[in-house]
């Protein structure tokens, strides 16, 4: 992370600021050093500051050096939105980027995920997907917990998913949401955990 110094913490931000290309208050920051003068004389304060667009092309520069390793062409595009970062792969073979079940696609996310939040030292929410996967799967598994939902509806019995990753239980969680006299929960531990 860059670092940025100034007489004070409010200069110190507003160099970090303004080289970033953002205002003072999307930065998030580290009081890294901070020296007292002589009656404010000589004083200065340094700061490790980064912004979302710091987080975002992070995420690119990891996956092309990450793809340029194992030699293999893919585009990368990461946008933000509220919570998240969207990470969009595409490749000539987008099989093999996606893997068995979608495993090797949940393990890209995965690795993605703890190097952004190990470098910038806070969960970083990701998302990876290659052209609309991870879409369509939400929609298959939340069409499918919508059946079994309305079939725990009329028999009051309850129902225990397979296992399935975070995301894809969120969007299940999500979906059924506002469904009356459905509750989910989430049970059990890593590859194991499921609704």
């Amino acid at each position: 992370m860059d670092t940025y110094t100034g007489k004070n913490l409010e200069e110190a931000l507003k160099i970090a600021a303004d080289k970033k290309g953002c205002t003072v208050d999307e930065l998030t920051y580290t009081v890294v050093e901070e020296k007292a003068g002589i009656f404010g004389i000589g004083s200065k304060v340094t700061v490790s500051a980064y912004c979302d667009n710091d987080i975002r092309q992070f995420i690119i520069n990891y996956l092309d050096n990450y793809f340029k390793g194992i030699h293999m062409e893919v585009e990368v595009e990461c946008v933000k939105d509220d919570y998240q970062y969207k990470v969009q792969l595409n490749a000539e073979n987008n099989a093999i980027l996606i893997g068995k079940n979608g495993q090797t696609l949940q393990d890209i996310n995965t690795v993605v995920k703890a190097a952004a939040s190990s470098e910038f030292k806070k969960k970083v929410m990701v998302l990876t997907d290659i052209n609309g996967y991870k879409e369509n799967k939400y929609v298959k598994e939340c069409s499918a917990a919508l059946r079994i939902a309305k079939t725990v509806q009329k028999t009051k019995v309850d129902a225990v998913l397979d296992p399935m990753p975070n995301d894809e239980r969120k969007a299940i969680h999500t979906y059924l949401a506002n469904m009356p006299r459905i509750r989910t929960i989430s049970e059990g531990e890593g590859k194991d955990r499921r609704l």
